[in-house]
């Protein structure tokens, strides 16, 4: 499976209070539909899939949400394309599929999310790595 695209068609963000104290924040991706991309010629045995997602963070006490609607293309192995497109009519995915589309998608969701949150002045949704120095015995 190779990610071939990522487009966005909504980017929405909202901060309701600025009480940050004993914040949670939660994270959730949707997968709305998978659907066949023929606009597309991909090489000879592999196919294009659309994976549309709903992306949302939400601010616990409803201190802020931020929503990013998009697509992401797929270029996957003719066979595997045809069985996804077949378990989705059931909205089943196998976990490992379901788990590189969703990593996929954090990958680039993340990175606007990060620049919305500071255009809101919003602390980040996740912990971002820092160097520190190491105690002396």
């Amino acid at each position: 499976m190779r990610f071939v695209a990522f487009n966005l068609k909504k980017v929405s963000g909202e901060r309701y209070l600025n009480d940050f104290s004993d914040l949670n924040v939660g994270t959730s991706i949707n997968l709305n539909s998978v659907e066949e991309n023929k606009a597309s010629q991909p090489r000879p045995g592999t196919i294009y899939l659309d994976v549309f997602f709903t992306y949302i963070i939400d601010y616990s006490k409803k201190v802020a949400k931020v929503e990013l609607d998009g697509k992401v293309v797929l270029s996957v192995d003719e066979k595997i394309g045809k069985e996804i497109l077949k378990n989705w009519k059931g909205k089943d995915l196998k976990d490992e599929i379901r788990v590189e589309i969703f990593n996929g998608i954090l990958m680039k969701s993340n990175l606007k999310a990060l620049q919305i949150e500071e255009d809101l002045g919003l602390p980040p949704h996740f912990k971002m790595p820092s160097l520190s120095i190491p105690k002396k015995e």
